[in-house]
């Protein structure tokens, strides 16, 4: 499946920034610095630079050089579903004291 981000508003997808609101409101932190490694082409890349569906029930993060799926977050109405099956390591910064 190849996806061309077309622009204007119709793109079919937005850039990885846009996970930062669903996962920072239920892990706390800033989540676009985090690096993730996809379980396809083994690549690492921040989290910010994935390929984000969200015109769905949930939102789909893909790997920009395989377009495999690397993380899914579905909110329901008591719990929000993180599945990292297409990931091999998410990868966060340590706190700082």
């Amino acid at each position: 499946m190849t996806t061309t981000n077309v622009g204007a508003d119709d793109a079919p997808w937005v850039d990885g920034n846009a996970l930062a609101g669903p996962l920072g409101e239920i892990i706390g932190t800033d989540l676009t610095v985090a690096e993730i490694t996809c379980a396809g082409c083994r690549t690492t890349r921040p989290l910010a630079a994935m390929r984000v569906f969200d015109r769905a029930p949930g939102v789909v993060a893909r790997c920009p050089g395989c377009e495999d799926v690397v993380m899914r977050v579905v909110r329901t109405t008591s719990r929000v579903l993180v599945d990292l099956r297409g990931s091999l390591v998410l990868s966060l910064p340590a706190p700082t004291a």
